[in-house]
């Protein structure tokens, strides 16, 4: 596969990722952030290979891809930012009643 084809590839993933991020479907969102990156691997491969360089047409292609993928990391970061801060508050409330119990010896739940 030609590192152009990755880079729409990886733009297709990206836009998939804001609708899971979204739709708040963490998990469709993990799942495809691993798609992600194997095909950003894809790329350093083929980087790694003796490749023709772009033309001038593909060069502006995959400027254009990453732009999309750089707006879309932005919005993907506004709708899991919020959603980690609660989860990062919910597990260090955790922790803290956690040391709590042991501190004064209080066992269960």
């Amino acid at each position: 596969m030609s590192s152009l084809a990755l880079y729409e590839s990886m733009s297709t993933l990206s836009a998939a990722m804001v609708e899971a991020a979204r739709a708040n479907d963490w998990d469709r969102l993990v799942k495809l952030e691993r798609e992600m990156a194997a095909s950003r691997d894809g790329i350093l491969r083929a980087a790694g290979a003796s490749q023709e360089p772009l033309g001038a047409a593909e060069a502006a292609r995959k400027a254009e891809l990453i732009a999309a993928m750089l707006e879309n990391d932005v919005e993907i970061r506004q709708h899991v930012e919020p959603w980690l801060t609660s989860v990062r508050k919910l597990l260090s409330g955790t922790a803290r009643d956690r040391a709590v119990r042991a501190a004064y010896g209080a066992f269960g739940p």
